[in-house]
């Protein structure tokens, strides 16, 4: 039995085949940052989360590869929506055996900008269907009504439409030490209003946070299951090429979890997470040439075998201290 609610189990059950997303960068950009993409969140790159697939010229790197100082400042070149989704539907397809897909709008803010771009652009992806999931990933802090009432008019019977938020952290000294822009309550209101249009909702967080410890992974944790949220993507803190966390992380400002820390962080944090809530995502897959620290993390695979086997001994599940 799986110790945790996998969002490859909730994609198998929901539409019985291998459904996987193809993240696209839509041209946004993000109202925490400069015209010139600079600023934003500390722990946030010129990239902006564009998935690794898409980043072009960058295709050779492994997760042995040294970091790549000559990428600190530079955002990848992307391609056109249709290129972009051309290029990962093939992706997936030959590497995955993919049999449906998700369209991800996944770089920086995809809700920043007028109505009617938003439409416009959401409109011109998924033209390029038939899709199951229509994804889009912003922040609290812009997601007006309007925004919300396009995003539920694209709901179906064939294709459901979630918004992922960034919380990173229910405690607001937190969110003001990392400068991302808005609050808890922030975060609370978005989901609220959300629930009530039934578009699905997925939160970030981020574990090992400058000053956070074990209270504070239990209150985001308690938060994220108290609210309803459908799924939780959740990462280790890593520090980045040309970010401001790594000009404090090699000040000595900041440190990063290791591989023990984080288990029993992620492990806290699952056991105080309702039974209900989707995981997406539990171990940061940061491209190793951009990845400062921490380097000695394992693969993405032999992690979550570790991680297995660590609640095995421990006989734990996620959601059996929230459940109780």
């Amino acid at each position: 039995m799986r110790r945790w609610y996998s969002y490859s189990t909730y994609l198998e059950n929901r539409f019985g085949k291998r459904v996987f997303r193809i993240g696209v960068d839509g041209g946004f950009s993000c109202p925490n940052r400069e015209k010139d993409k600079s600023g934003g969140c500390a722990f946030c790159d010129v990239a902006g989360a564009v998935a690794v697939y898409q980043r072009k010229g960058e295709g050779g790197f492994t997760h042995k590869s040294a970091v790549e100082e000559s990428l600190s400042g530079r955002a990848p070149l992307i391609l056109s929506l249709k290129d972009q989704i051309e290029k990962g539907r093939g992706f997936l397809s030959s590497r995955y055996n993919a049999e449906g897909f998700s369209l991800y709008f996944q770089s920086f803010t995809n809700t920043y900008a007028p109505l009617e771009k938003l439409k416009r652009i959401y409109d011109e992806g998924l033209s390029y269907g038939p899709f199951d999931e229509f994804i889009v990933s912003t922040r609290p802090d812009v997601l007006p009504d309007d925004v919300i009432d396009l995003l539920a008019s694209y709901r179906s019977d064939k294709m459901d439409v979630w918004v992922e938020l960034g919380l990173q952290s229910a405690n607001d000294r937190t969110l003001e030490r990392i400068n991302r822009g808005h609050s808890v309550d922030s975060y609370v209101d978005a989901v609220e209003r959300l629930k009530k249009r039934s578009i699905l909702v997925s939160t970030h967080v981020i574990l090992g946070l400058p000053g956070e410890g074990r209270e504070d992974w239990v209150r985001t944790s308690r938060l994220v299951s108290d609210l309803s949220s459908d799924a939780v993507k959740i990462h280790n803190l890593q520090i980045l090429l040309g970010t401001r966390m790594e000009e404090e992380y090699r000040k000595g400002r900041v440190k990063v979890l290791d591989e023990e820390e984080y288990l029993d962080a992620l492990i806290l944090f699952l056991r105080n997470l309702s039974s209900k809530v989707i995981v997406g995502r539990l171990i940061g897959e940061s491209p190793m040439h951009r990845l400062v620290a921490p380097r000695s993390f394992p693969d993405k695979s032999k992690f979550l075998s570790h991680l297995e086997k660590r609640m095995e001994e421990e006989n734990c599940f996620q959601g059996d201290l929230y459940d109780a």
